[in-house]
């Protein structure tokens, strides 16, 4: 009986020593291998109680138990302490002492502050806001806005064609046509959006920009009517100093049709007239392409380049500036 509780306490003595020396993960796994595993010498040595004497397996029993218990908890202690060294070793070097790195806000684009800015500007005016397609068919960018076949307007090397009928949008006027197509009037809308034109690019022209389109269609809808809304906004986004004038021009879906042009100064205090967009009264043909009585109704609608109005309100020379991802311009907004 001494000879068997001997065994099973040298073995037990070993185990405690054996894992006294484990000093990584590696040495660890070594030391359940040979002692605790399925074919391990302590769960070897508690299998083969079944093979003692009767009158001997309940002392052995007990001690063999005790053993492996103690040698267990030894090696759950260990393995959680190795854990905890081995996740502060992975963690990254934090100095607490070094000063903290300033955080940057990020800001919105200058282009979307200004179609924020103009968006709000009209929704005082009683505007709603109109979103369309970038891809449009030649109905609605062209057909509907009374641009005949001949238009050179209409020249495949002037538009970005998708297929034989579908083209990237020229001018967010297809808004007009989308809007009148839904609803009757009165309407009161501005659309802000991207358009497509295969321009050469320099400092003033890009192959693609945004416009912000304006209509008006209500009954006894006049150019006095047009004329105030664009001057209240003019003053809204330019200031109040600020003088311009309309210009007789010609577009195919609004009769008559006037250019809007802004007196400004360059970085030199130089003035000269600006090139703002075009307007004009809504055309006849083009309320008959959407089923309204032109008889009845009348309206008025804009286009306005939304990089052209940045441009000359922040002294913006070249509109490349908006699309090249320079911080150093872009953090200025």
């Amino acid at each position: 009986m001494s000879d068997i509780l001997h065994q099973f306490k040298q073995m037990g003595k070993q185990a405690l020593a054996d894992l006294a020396r484990v000093k990584n993960s590696q040495d660890l796994e070594s030391f359940r291998l040979r002692y605790l595993s399925r074919k391990g010498e302590i769960t070897r040595l508690v299998g083969g109680l079944g093979s003692l004497p009767q009158e001997l397996r309940a002392d052995a029993g007990k001690l063999a138990n005790q053993l492996k218990r103690e040698v267990q908890e030894a090696f759950g202690k260990l393995q959680a302490d190795l854990q905890r060294t081995q996740a502060v070793s992975d963690a990254p070097l934090f100095d607490v002492t070094l000063p903290g790195r300033p955080f940057r806000l990020a800001a919105r684009h200058v282009i979307m502050q200004t179609i924020d800015e103009l968006v709000e500007i009209f929704g005082r005016m009683g505007f709603e806001v109109g979103y369309g397609p970038e891809i449009e068919d030649e109905y609605h960018n062209f057909i509907a806005l009374n641009i005949d076949e001949k238009h050179p307007a209409r020249d495949p090397l002037d538009n970005f064609y998708v297929d034989e009928h579908t083209l990237l949008r020229s001018q967010t006027s297809t808004m007009q046509i989308r809007v009148m197509e839904t609803r009757r009037p009165p309407i009161r809308v501005v659309a802000p959006g991207r358009v497509y034109r295969p321009d050469s690019v320099d400092a003033t022209h890009m192959y693609m920009f945004y416009q912000l389109e304006a209509l008006a269609v209500d009954e006894g809808v006049t150019m006095v009517d047009l004329k105030t809304t664009i001057d209240l906004f003019i003053r809204a986004f330019f200031g109040e100093q600020t003088h311009w004038r309309f210009r007789p021009s010609f577009f195919p879906f609004t009769e008559p049709s006037g250019e809007v042009d802004l007196l400004l100064k360059d970085r030199l205090g130089n003035e000269s007239w600006v090139e703002m967009g075009g307007c004009g009264m809504v055309d006849p043909n083009v309320f008959e392409a959407v089923g309204y009585d032109p008889e009845r109704y009348t309206g008025w609608a804009f286009g306005f380049g939304i990089e052209r109005l940045a441009m000359r309100k922040f002294g913006i020379p070249d509109i490349r500036w908006f699309f090249e991802n320079d911080l150093r311009f872009l953090k200025q907004f």
